[in-house]
């Protein structure tokens, strides 16, 4: 006849360390919690940061001017030009990224993502000088805070380098002021971007 020697409420094996480890797991857990460490915290936080809505100055004249913080709104489709991390590139982040890509976006609420600062390109402008059509600029994240002070950047598309999803070329977020960086502003209509080269740019107007 079998004898049964042990039941389910019996413990086996190093239960007095299983028992402790669980309780480490759980004590490391619930203060990583409280002092906001956990990577879905880090990620909320800093997604919720990006996307708050911020105050866009409004232009006294109406003439776009260096130094003017600006959102980039497509036409046809009623989107804004916005910057895009994922929440796995977030886990880590505490700002924009370079490398971080630049897209269009639903959302006409200004905010980190979507805000720009007009610089001059390649030579050192006062701030507030008109900015004229044709004339070269760059478009930078906010430099404070979360924004990271990055410039947009894109280049010509190759077989090897281009948008996973257009095919076109890559819209970027960079650190470095290069060439590709620079941008100009181009009247509407091409039958009248001559007559328009060096005229002060209008924020209301269609480019």
């Amino acid at each position: 006849m079998s004898v049964r020697t042990y039941n389910p409420s019996v413990r086996v094996g190093n239960w007095n360390e299983d028992i402790a480890l669980e309780e480490d797991i759980l004590k490391d857990f619930l203060h990583k919690k409280d002092s906001g460490e956990l990577l879905v915290q880090k990620t909320h936080n800093l997604l919720q940061t990006i996307l708050k809505p911020l105050p866009l100055p409004a232009s006294q004249d109406g003439i776009l001017r260096f130094g003017d913080k600006v959102c980039l709104l497509h036409v046809p489709t009623r989107t804004l030009i916005s910057a895009y991390m994922s929440s796995y590139a977030a886990q880590e982040a505490t700002c924009l990224q370079p490398s971080s890509p630049v897209a269009s976006a639903l959302s006409l609420e200004p905010c980190t993502r979507n805000m720009f600062v007009v610089n001059r390109y390649g030579a050192q402008g006062n701030v507030g000088d008109s900015v004229k059509y044709g004339e070269k600029v760059t478009l930078a994240t906010l430099p404070d805070g979360v924004g990271g002070g990055l410039f947009i950047h894109s280049e010509t598309k190759t077989f090897m380098k281009c948008s996973k999803h257009s095919r076109q070329q890559e819209v970027l977020l960079v650190d470095d002021l290069s060439y590709d960086v620079a941008w100009k502003f181009m009247c509407f209509d091409p039958n009248e971007r001559l007559e328009t080269e060096g005229e002060p740019v209008m924020v209301t107007l269609t480019m």
